[in-house]
């Protein structure tokens, strides 16, 4: 009779097991009211009980409990009972429901179905709806699924109502489309970063002779594509490409995989395998290999790089090395604790948790190390969801086996997928009473995410929460740009030829800036040096119509003004060529063209110093030295040829060229480059040299006669000189822009003008305004008083030392010895006076054409 009931409760256990769901409510996995429900597709069981294409459009019993998705159910679990112990949605209470997919893209799509049925409707229908803004499907978003290739057939039933859907291991590129896939995201980063880490880590190794295996989905072809063009472009062959069935369900799995071992050991030159598969596809090849003794260099992807499954098949070690790639990690010390206490979690509504169980309890006696693939093979079979105290003991001591297979980067990235939809919610109860079901719709939470979204133009700063969902947005700084949103960082501009201000969505061509004619400076110092070129001619007009007057005759006559006025016409002509567009040319020319001009001037009105000295001076040892020196045209050639050889050695060996300046941030400058500052420095100098021996000159000339003394105004030209171009030099040297030429202008228009100004200028007025005074006896009468004073100053000197020779021979003098005294100071002046008058006709006699003595 015993035996009788137990075989009645046994055929009861595997009838209830073996046949598919009778209701929706046995399709779900674990579920957990609430006043918004999240829902969550997870691959906790790796194929269909069926080995045979199905022959009834039922869902079929799921077998191959994986422990470690077991565990990603655990930890969306534990992350929404966290939001819902915290104070993060006040009032709120987040529910789930979650499903098995068992790997397969059916049931999948069955779990969508019921995601998409209306709210709270009993029969659990999908409405039909042109338009669903206002429709309140039963869950406000979805996380998962794992697989790339389900989550694709799911996102696409998902997008008829824009449900959001978070991946936490989807990675395949095309997932980014917001095209075909806008309710998409993700928590982790896409294919095409970790291939081109793969790629970069075969080139840096020196492998060029690879192998690739990847599965027939939409994960694998596309991780394949996406392989062999950037291997390609990184000069990295592949030998071999196999490609293995997407699910276990597929006979011929075990077949492809004995096919895809013999290629490896026949290309015995291939060492490096790049391997995009599922952990069991891996689990099931490496096995395999070990029986075949295969030692290679195993390059894994992120879906089983870190995978305990993986790690411990019994001597794995002999595969040979594996180097792979996985996601991120967090702190994940909660789930731990939370592992801890599994035993204490609800198990009325958790069909998974009960089936562990089960397994467990079948699997009490085998260590840890077999206990996975232990409950693995046990859940091909069938099972009682009967629990006792013993299996509770039992489950209790076993907590550390599941804490070894926890993946930390998938935990965490099902953490942040959780905590991203909670940000969201938050953000949208904020004004609304969430307790209400249909308070927002699931698009609604796309438009919200725990952080507002960076806008182009900024870019996203990690806090200090774990979480990379949570950021805060900061602007792009200067010369950095974001043309799109939430981007982790800024692009830099090229900043020799582009600029870009705070916050810019784009870079900019910098503007190409020079003196350009049409400025409204450059205008303004062209017109003042045509200005001064108009003065250049008319002083050349009146010095012409009077040539034969005295004030003309004694500035050196016409032949010396000519070259003095051509030479500030050439000064001022010179300013041009600082204006406009650079060019090497002009670069060269402005600069020489300055320097012997200038020196020309200066070379002219320091031979009229030394005439005017000359002419008026009356010390005969000075007027000796002044004779030997005064030699116009050599002193005119010798300086201004001077100038002419350093101007000639610089546009040899440093000519000043064109300069492209990008050092400024938002413009080009196009300058000349003096291509030597020491040339540059000692054509200046020189010139400095020159004007300050003229000046020296014309000083001690000041007080000659002071209608026709040229003297003190080239004084004061010199002066003008001087204090320009030492200003200039410190403006110079800190000015940059393209202003730098107009200061150069606004020197050489001061300098200029003042010369100009002081040499020819008072003899205009003398010459329209003072006629009378412009005539030969004027001249000559003015002449003869300034000899009168200077003899009788020299007359009182020579008493002055007879006095003082008398002092020391004679303490009293008579008056009859004074009356001689002055008697002979009087023919003494006569006779001085006589002598000078004869060495200045003799001196200019010799150094003037007779026709020409009047210049004088």
């Amino acid at each position: 009779m015993a035996l009788l009931i137990i075989l009645i409760t046994f055929f009861v256990i595997i009838l209830a097991t073996s046949q598919p769901c009778q209701t929706p409510d046995d399709f779900v996995a674990a579920s957990s009211p609430g006043h918004i429900i999240i829902g969550g597709l997870f691959p906790t069981h790796e194929k269909m009980s069926s080995e045979d294409y199905p022959k009834r459009p039922e869902i079929q019993k799921c077998v191959g409990f994986e422990i470690s998705v077991f565990l990603q159910t655990l930890a969306m679990i534990h992350s929404i009972e966290m939001i819902n112990n915290s104070t993060l949605l006040s009032g709120v209470k987040l529910g789930y429901e979650l499903y098995d997919t068992c790997t397969e893209v059916t049931v999948a799509m069955a779990a969508s179905l019921r995601f998409l049925s209306k709210f709270n409707c009993s029969r659990a229908t999908v409405e039909f709806k042109c338009d669903y803004s206002s429709y309140v499907p039963r869950v406000k978003a979805v996380i998962g699924s794992g697989y790339s290739e389900i989550t694709m057939a799911v996102s696409r039933m998902l997008n008829l109502q824009l449900i959001p859907q978070v991946g936490y291991e989807s990675t395949a590129e095309i997932l980014s489309d917001k095209i075909r896939f806008p309710s998409f995201l993700r928590t982790v980063p896409s294919d095409f970063h970790q291939i081109k880490a793969i790629v970069h880590l075969i080139q840096k190794s020196g492998w060029n002779w690879v192998g690739i295996i990847t599965t027939d989905d939409d994960y694998g072809r596309l991780a394949l594509n996406t392989f062999t063009i950037q291997a390609e472009a990184k000069n990295v062959c592949i030998a071999f490409k196999e490609v293995l069935p997407a699910f276990l369900s597929d006979n011929t799995i075990e077949v492809r995989i004995n096919q895809t071992l013999e290629k490896i050991t026949l290309e015995a030159q291939v060492n490096v395998i790049v391997v995009f598969l599922r952990q069991f596809h891996v689990f099931n090849l490496f096995n395999k290999a070990i029986e075949m003794n295969i030692n290679k260099m195993w390059i894994a992807s992120d879906n089983w790089s870190t995978a305990t499954k993986i790690t411990t098949i019994p001597n794995v070690k002999k595969i040979g090395k594996v180097v792979g790639f996985t996601f991120r990690r967090g702190n994940i010390s909660s789930f731990h604790s939370f592992l801890q206490n599994l035993h204490l979690l609800p198990s009325d509504s958790n069909k998974l948790l009960h089936e562990y169980v089960m397994h467990l309890s079948a699997c009490t006696y085998v260590k840890d190390t077999d206990l996975s693939q232990c409950i693995f093979n046990h859940s091909q079979g069938t099972l009682s969801y009967e629990a006792n105290k013993t299996i509770e003991t039992n489950f209790f001591m076993r907590n550390d086996f599941l804490r070894d297979y926890a993946e930390p980067g998938l935990i965490h990235s099902i953490q942040l997928a959780v905590f991203a939809l909670g940000y969201a919610i938050q953000d949208l109860c904020r004004a609304r009473d969430c307790q209400k079901p249909n308070a927002f719709q699931p698009w609604e939470k796309i438009q919200s995410k725990c952080s507002k979204e960076c806008t182009p133009g900024q870019m996203k700063k990690t806090t200090r929460s774990q979480h990379i969902c949570c950021y805060e947005c900061e602007n792009c700084p200067e010369n950095h740009y974001s043309n799109q949103t939430d981007m982790p960082h800024c692009l830099l501009c090229n900043n020799e030829t582009q600029w870009a201000p705070v916050r810019s969505t784009m870079c900019f061509e910098k503007e190409v800036e020079y003196l350009n004619w049409n400025d409204s400076l450059a205008i303004l110092l062209l017109i003042l040096s045509l200005l001064g070129i108009i003065f250049v001619l008319v002083v050349g007009i009146i010095f012409t119509r009077n040539l034969n007057t005295p004030v003309v005759k004694s500035s050196g006559g016409l032949r010396v003004c000519y070259v003095i006025l051509l030479c500030h016409f050439l000064n001022f002509a010179s300013t041009s060529f600082f204006v406009g567009e650079p060019q090497d040319f002009t670069c060269k020319t402005r600069q020489t063209l300055f320097g012997v001009s200038f020196t020309l001037c200066i070379s002219c009105i320091l031979t009229k110093s030394l005439k005017i000295l000359l002419a008026f001076s009356f010390d005969p040892k000075l007027q000796k030295f002044l004779k030997c020196l005064y030699k116009p045209i050599l002193i005119i050639f010798t300086c201004t040829g001077i100038q002419v050889i350093i101007c000639t050695l610089w546009l040899i060996f440093a000519a000043p060229t064109v300069e492209v300046n990008v050092s400024l941030p938002r413009v080009i400058i196009l300058e000349c480059q003096e291509g030597s500052i020491l040339a540059f420095g000692t054509m200046l100098g020189y010139i400095a040299i020159l004007a300050l021996i003229c000046f020296i000159f014309a000083f001690k000339g000041r007080k000659l006669p002071e209608n026709y003394n040229e003297a003190k105004f080239i004084t004061f030209g010199m002066l003008i000189y001087f204090i320009a171009w030492i200003t200039f030099i410190p403006i110079y040297a800190t000015t940059f822009g393209k202003y730098l030429p107009a200061v150069e202008i606004i020197v050489i228009l001061i300098s200029n003008y003042g010369i100009l100004s002081c040499t020819f200028f008072p003899k205009c007025y003398v010459i329209i305004c003072k006629q009378e005074i412009n005539t030969k006896s004027a001249f000559l009468k003015m002449i003869y008083s300034y000899s009168s004073r200077s003899v009788s100053s020299i007359v009182v000197s020579h008493a002055s030392l007879e006095s003082m020779h008398g002092n020391v021979t004679m303490t009293n003098p008579s008056s009859s010895d004074k009356s001689a005294i002055w008697q002979k100071s009087k023919d003494l002046q006569v006779q001085t006076f006589a002598h000078i008058c004869k060495e200045n006709a003799t001196s200019v006699s010799k150094s003037l054409p007779r026709k020409r003595i009047s210049s004088i």
